[in-house]
């Protein structure tokens, strides 16, 4: 018997816009997919994304589910200060909400903000070098990656450091929150969750080269740059990895989409 043939859908045409419904579910497989991944802090931490459309308004996970109990209706529609805009039957975490409105309302293509406390994410970001050049997944991030200083939990007593936070990250896909984890933003869901994928995949490696003792063979600087200019993006950065990953949790987790 003949083995079934997949067809690939075609990729978004350039300034196609999702609706609502479309980017809960891309939203809800995220979150699936960081739980499945080994990637979560219980209730904590926020994956969010612009609703399409007029206004200001973004869905959020309802705080205190856990990332594998998410669906793409128990999101929940917040203003740009974390207050919702919909009616829920579950709180939402507006002081958790600081980093990723800040961003959200500063950077026009930022239209998905996600942050994580990993374990690898949470070593280098407490390591004074950042993430260093090991591997070629690591060189891909080089000159991507924004460095913000810890000021404490971010929540509504210190909004000023929204500021420097937008200032830290500039036009860079990527941020190592210093003392804290990783943060990473995208035009679509598909691209963010590919940069948080593989600097999670970066900070994995530099920590377990770091475990061996051994020397570390960092390449040098003309084979960094050669191997980072062979990176390329498009408007539809990290779809390709976006849509394997969707087949997956359409296999074993259909119900993300409810």
């Amino acid at each position: 018997m003949d083995s079934p043939i997949f067809e690939l859908p075609a990729a978004p045409a350039p300034g196609h816009e999702e609706t609502e419904e479309q980017v809960r579910q891309d939203l809800a497989c995220a979150y699936r997919l960081i739980a499945h991944l080994g990637m979560t802090d219980t209730v904590y931490t926020h994956l969010s994304v612009r609703v399409p459309g007029p206004g200001n308004f973004f869905l959020v996970n309802p705080y205190g589910l856990m990332f594998d109990e998410i669906t793409a209706s128990s999101l929940v529609k917040v203003d740009a200060d974390g207050a919702p805009a919909q009616k829920t039957g579950w709180p939402v975490n507006p002081a958790g909400f600081v980093i990723h409105s800040a961003i959200h309302m500063s950077e026009p293509n930022a239209h998905c903000v996600m942050h994580t406390h990993t374990l690898a994410g949470m070593t280098v970001a407490a390591q004074q070098g950042g993430l260093l050049p090991l591997n070629q997944i690591s060189m891909e991030f080089i000159g991507e990656v924004a460095m913000h200083e810890y000021e404490g939990v971010a929540d509504d007593d210190n909004l000023s450091e929204r500021a420097r936070l937008v200032r830290d990250l500039g036009s860079k896909p990527c941020m190592i929150l210093r003392n804290h984890g990783l943060l990473t933003v995208g035009r679509t869901v598909a691209e963010a969750f590919y940069f948080m994928y593989y600097l999670e995949q970066a900070c994995r490696i530099q920590v377990a080269a770091q475990s061996t003792g051994a020397p570390l063979a960092i390449p040098s600087e003309q084979t960094q740059q050669r191997t980072k200019a062979q990176f390329t993006r498009d408007e539809n950065h990290g779809w390709l990895v976006w849509q394997a990953f969707r087949r997956k949790m359409d296999r074993e987790q259909p119900d993300y989409r409810n």
